[in-house]
């Protein structure tokens, strides 16, 4: 009789490398148990942006064991996918990426079918230190249309619509703010009028509250690519201007939180336009265990704080300020939506005991956050797609599919589980078990 390793299919013989225990399969089980291994460890990689936070102050650091700060370079984020810009690895030299393309039962019938054998979301840890891009994500159409035109900035022609749930307190730009709130900064914030113009500004200060919008749309984009477009000399001078005169009246009343805000980019990026486009977003403030959606076409900067994200698998980011990386003013001008409206705050919703799930508006992926209470386990029924885990804090086991033992899980681990895998997780620590789990939204799969 062939031993148990030769029957099993290469995916399941890689499990067996990797030092996971398989159960012999029956020959006349179904082709996907045949195929497909219960549980994959992963290793990850973390990007070295420099707005991330460093040493052991980044939870990166400490979940990809650079919590000496590796050599001192910021660890801003974590990747877990198989976008080709860093795509998670099962062993040095086999990426998740090209594991799936040979494995598509992992991913689930339509999951393969729906997104070419590819995994739909990327899923990331993000230590925020300093502010990132003003920044939007393009749609379907316009990902394609600029990576045509501009393949080397815009690496894929996917769109990114992107959720973050806050770890811990997490801040955040996003949208653009009410019409009233706009008007008060035409009328008190002099520098941000005179870059914008007074024919825009009028416009802008005219509209009426029982107009419902009708014309804001139209003269919040000119204002505003008014402001994105002018000469860095204008812009310059305006933020010295803006920051004497700031430090100044702080001497006789106490500035408003947007204005700290702009005072606070003006010493992360002196003399950038983001710090007066500030003005024009909401502030957006997220208690741990709160996310935020950010769907196409909407500016927005994460701030300060650390989060999990996940994404579709893109990278495409169009950047009009505070950055020194490539701007395209244009464009983002051009493409955003102009809706204004605070954004929602998500809370979850549970989905059974210590399990809050983030669902979003589309169909690429949701998240689900694990809170297991010293000695408890809870279990994911099988899903008809595939699931990234990463462990947060504490420790225990996870067992998944035909494995006969259970693998030990704790922080800083990532498991890859295949389709129609299920998974229960136990606590064996006296600390609590934090864990996130990625996965094609539910909506999609049912």
């Amino acid at each position: 009789m062939a031993s148990s390793t030769a029957s099993l299919a290469p995916a399941a013989a890689l499990l067996e490398r990797l030092g996971l225990r398989v159960a012999p399969t029956d020959a006349a089980a179904d082709d996907h148990h045949q195929a497909v291994p219960g549980l994959l460890p992963l290793c990850c990689a973390v990007q070295h942006y420099e707005w991330g936070r460093r040493g052991a102050d980044s939870l990166v650091a400490r979940l990809a064991g650079e919590g000496g700060g590796d050599g001192g370079r910021p660890c801003a984020e974590l990747w877990m996918g198989t976008h080709p810009a860093a795509p998670s690895s099962l062993a040095p030299d086999v990426s998740l990426r090209d594991w799936v393309a040979r494995n598509p039962a992992a991913l689930g019938r339509d999951v393969a079918a729906r997104w070419g054998g590819d995994l739909p979301f990327l899923f990331k840890v993000l230590s925020v230190a300093k502010a990132l891009s003003i920044q939007a994500h393009p749609d379907r159409e316009l990902a394609a249309a600029l990576h045509a035109l501009r393949p080397a900035m815009y690496r894929d022609a996917n769109h990114k619509p992107e959720m973050a749930v806050a770890v811990t307190e997490f801040h955040a730009l996003c949208g653009f703010a009410a019409t009233q709130e706009l008007k008060e900064v035409l009328r008190t914030v002099p520098e941000v009028q005179e870059l914008v113009g007074k024919e825009e500004s009028r416009k802008l200060l005219g509209v009426k509250e029982q107009d419902g919008g009708i014309g804001v749309r139209s003269y919040l984009k000119s204002a505003f690519t008014k402001l994105m477009t002018a000469s860095d000399e204008a812009v310059s001078e305006a933020i010295a201007n803006l920051r004497t005169r700031l430090n100044s009246e702080s001497k006789a009343r106490s500035l408003t939180q947007k204005e700290q805000l702009v005072l606070s980019l003006e010493k992360q990026y002196p003399g950038d336009v983001g710090v007066l486009a500030a003005f024009f977003l909401n502030f957006v403030k997220l208690n741990p265990g709160e996310a935020l959606y950010v769907s196409a076409n909407e500016p927005h900067a994460y701030l300060s704080g650390e989060c999990i994200e996940c994404m579709a698998t893109s990278d495409n980011v169009v950047r009009a300020g505070l950055t020194p990386k490539y701007r395209d003013v244009q464009t983002l001008c051009s493409m955003l939506t102009y809706n204004q409206a605070f954004p929602e705050i998500l809370q979850g919703m549970p989905v059974q005991p210590y399990v809050t799930r983030y669902t979003p508006s589309t169909d690429e992926f949701e998240v689900d956050r694990y809170l297991l209470p010293p000695g408890k386990s809870v279990t994911m029924s099988p899903v008809p797609g595939p699931s990234i885990f990463i462990v947060m804090t504490g420790e225990g086991e996870i067992q998944a599919g035909f494995m006969t033992d259970s693998a030990k899980a704790k922080e800083g681990d990532v498991f890859f589980v295949p389709a129609h895998t299920k998974v229960k997780l136990y606590t064996s620590s006296p600390r609590s078990m934090q864990l996130y789990r990625a996965g094609v939204n539910s909506s999609f799969l049912s």
